[in-house]
């Protein structure tokens, strides 16, 4: 599988619309990707500055004061079941670890990986790389064939669905009566709008023990760290450890400089609590502003994202809002199914949403 097998950059399909954007008087507001732009916070950066001098290599596996404090953060935060410190591994990022999990998990072409039927593109571009059958489902009882990874994703990119408790336990009852790896993407937890996210390591979703369970986590977005590539993986020990050893030979490790302000960051949550009222206060800016303008937000219970369409074509919205000098991600980037819906973030400064949101009304 080479690079010439895979699907074009979404993003790259973008130009005309953002050099249409560009023409506005004032300004493009660019809410097409979800890029944190406020304050990274200074917790982090001591942290990272007090780690600096690191001659040495850091370990794949993580230091164990940071396993610690995963471990201490699924608990607190999320209900998760104590894991032991065999289930936690530090990644260079979700978005490395959501691509290179069917890989590091051995599939190949006779495998079958189920992503949601609306989803992020990378999970689709993991299993391509290893030359897997991609099948796109919503609903385990929907499922034909025996899948050896399955994807879910709560609060979810690009539509911001929740799953509640009980949706959860059935997605990890159908992976453990098929043998499967249950991968979930709870990367957006900490923003939950009209509904609770809740973790697949909640006790009573997994019945108290994390076979056969993986969740992704990452602090790009609830602590402003993406510049940092700093997430991690945790469930099952015997899924992990097998990450764990491979990517030894990879390479793939977390600088210690990362690991201390990761470590740092999981320990508190009130500059998350202070991040998350930026982002209602300008979703509160920015929802009406689009249904007043003739779109409706479908979904849109959790993540940093408005779920918005106008019963067209999610390029011909892309059009009509590139001529107002806003940039957004068309729908198509993640499935058919989203072909009439316009992903639009809210990851942009209070005064670019009001921009926009003042482009929307005139």
């Amino acid at each position: 599988m080479g690079l010439d097998d895979l699907p074009d950059f979404p993003w790259d399909s973008l130009a005309g619309a953002r050099a249409t954007a560009a023409g506005h008087p004032g300004g493009v507001v660019d809410l097409s990707v979800g890029t944190p732009v406020d304050p990274t916070p200074q917790l982090a950066r001591d942290a990272l500055a007090g780690a600096s001098d690191c001659p040495g290599y850091p370990t794949v596996w993580g230091t164990a004061p940071l396993r610690r404090a995963v471990i201490d953060h699924l608990s607190r935060r999320w209900d998760a079941i104590e894991l032991p410190e065999q289930g936690i591994l530090p990644v260079i990022g979700t978005k490395e670890a959501v691509a290179w999990l069917p890989t590091l998990l051995g599939l190949g072409a006779d495998d079958l990986v189920v992503i949601p039927t609306t989803a992020y593109p990378t999970y689709e571009v993991g299993a391509r790389l290893v030359g897997a059958q991609v099948l796109a489902c919503d609903d385990p009882a929907a499922i034909q064939g025996t899948p050896a990874l399955i994807w879910i994703n709560s609060p979810a990119n690009p539509h911001g669905v929740i799953l509640d408790a009980d949706r959860m336990r059935a997605w990890v009852d159908y992976a453990r009566s098929v043998g499967a790896v249950l991968a979930s993407d709870e990367c957006y937890g900490e923003f939950g709008w009209d509904a609770e996210p809740v973790s697949a390591l909640r006790a009573d979703v997994c019945e108290g023990r994390p076979d056969g369970i993986l969740v992704l986590h990452s602090l790009s977005k609830r602590s402003n760290l993406a510049g940092y590539r700093a997430g991690f993986i945790a469930g099952d020990p015997d899924l992990v450890q097998r990450q764990v050893g491979l990517r030894k030979h990879l390479g793939m490790m977390m600088p210690f400089p990362v690991q201390e302000a990761m470590r740092a960051l999981l320990g508190d949550q009130e500059h998350v609590a202070e991040q998350r009222e930026r982002y209602l206060r300008r979703r509160s800016v920015l929802r009406p502003a689009l249904e007043a303008a003739g779109f409706r937000i479908d979904h849109s219970e959790g993540s940093l994202y408005l779920w918005a369409t106008r019963g067209e074509d999610c390029r011909a919205s892309i059009d009509w809002l590139a001529q107002r000098g806003i940039v957004a991600a068309p729908g198509d980037f993640y499935g058919e199914a989203g072909r009439q819906h316009v992903r639009i973030a809210l990851t942009g400064t209070d005064e670019r949403i009001n921009a926009a949101a003042q482009r929307l009304h005139s």
